[in-house]
């Protein structure tokens, strides 16, 4: 197919699909000309992988391109597919975290040893300063209620793990992109269940209205 019928598949611009290809994220068509190239269904999966990064995700180019890389080149091993999703994320979102102080520090890694945790210098730094910034803005994440969300992410995990295929490279899909796209589903879900606690709450109990 041509670019526009690439970008009709996909309902992405051609001016997009075109930054795509000068940026390295999808692999270049097979030339008919010297200013002409035809593309196949694979071109369709990485255009819509890639929009779904960038704009479901809002990861980075820099953090898409590591995270294409480990689809193309996946790791032996599942453990080492997730740090790649992670690893991407984090990288991006610590572009401009700037200093915490060493009692939160130690808050995370008491966290991390009694939940007997990865200790993972990377993801602990972001939860370091995300439990920072709470306080700074006067929203404080008590040692209470992050033992809960800490319950939560044990079992969210645990199903996420569950539905990741035997096929490697369909792992290795499964694994880095969804962990990356299911976050905003985690976070639509936390959403919903807020309102229905509130909802119970305020009726004494039994039930939203």
């Amino acid at each position: 197919m041509r670019i526009s019928a690439l970008a009709d598949r996909t309902g992405v611009p051609v001016a997009t699909i075109k930054y795509y290809l000068r940026e390295g994220l999808l692999p270049p068509g097979e030339a008919t000309s010297r200013t002409q190239a035809t593309y196949g269904d694979e071109h369709v999966d990485r255009v819509r992988l890639v929009r779904a990064m960038t704009e479901s995700a809002g990861l980075s180019l820099a953090a898409v391109r590591d995270v294409l890389a480990a689809l193309d080149d996946p790791p032996r091993s599942r453990h080492d597919l997730l740090g790649a999703a992670q690893h991407a994320l984090v990288a991006d979102e610590a572009r401009s975290d700037g200093e915490v102080d060493d009692v939160v520090r130690r808050r995370v890694g008491a966290l991390v040893a009694a939940r007997g945790w990865y200790d993972d210098a990377a993801l602990a730094g972001r939860l370091a300063v995300l439990l920072r910034d709470a306080e700074r803005a006067g929203v404080p994440v008590g040692d209470e209620h992050l033992a809960v969300l800490a319950d939560a992410a044990e079992l969210v995990a645990r199903g996420d793990l569950a539905t990741v295929p035997d096929a490697p490279a369909d792992a290795a899909r499964q694994v880095v992109v969804g962990t990356l796209l299911t976050d905003p589903v985690l976070v639509v879900l936390r959403r919903f269940a807020q309102q229905q606690a509130s909802a119970r709450r305020a009726d004494g109990g039994q039930g939203a209205v």
